[in-house]
């Protein structure tokens, strides 16, 4: 049976996500992506990804199965998670630097509308909050919040997708 775009990527999408949790190399995840896209048939995607764990080769006559986002956490052999530490940091300061953005934008458009260089008030919410976030983000780091904030969340998306697949 023929398999579709759709198919291709969700190949694809599983690929990078092998790559990115360093189950495959650069030239490996080349090779592999190659053949995904160059897949006409169903019998051509075999083989792809059956030596890479939680994934889902796609076959024919079955609902298609798309990966879960590939920002799923899943522990590594050693019960680690990779990238917790980069993810935990993102999770930790996004709302501030969203923050601050918006507030050093409205501090600029003031200043064009005023046609002058206003006191820079947005230091008032970018320090105090920047310094508390540093605070707790090497207490953080030095504790290996990371680690149990990815265990929880692991968690959490093991529990969300039991639900759904009782609702289904």
């Amino acid at each position: 049976m023929r398999a579709g775009d759709a198919e291709r990527q969700n190949v694809a999408d599983q690929l990078r996500a092998a790559l990115e949790l360093g189950r495959l190399d650069l030239t490996e995840y080349d090779e592999r992506l190659s053949r995904t896209y160059a897949a006409k048939t169903f019998g051509d995607l075999d083989g792809i990804l059956d030596d890479l764990p939680d994934t889902v080769a796609p076959t024919a006559g079955s609902q298609l199965m798309v990966p879960r986002r590939h920002d799923s956490l899943v522990a590594g052999p050693d019960g680690r998670f990779p990238n917790a530490t980069a993810r935990w940091l993102a999770h930790t300061w996004d709302g501030y630097f969203a923050t601050v953005a918006i507030v050093v934008a409205i501090w600029a458009v003031l200043c064009l509308m005023t046609a002058e260089w206003l006191y820079f008030w947005p230091a008032w919410v970018a320090g105090p909050w920047g310094a508390v976030l540093l605070v707790s983000t090497l207490g953080g780091l030095a504790s290996g919040e990371p680690q149990k904030w990815a265990a929880e969340r692991a968690r959490e998306q093991k529990r969300k997708m039991a639900k759904e697949d009782d609702e289904d």
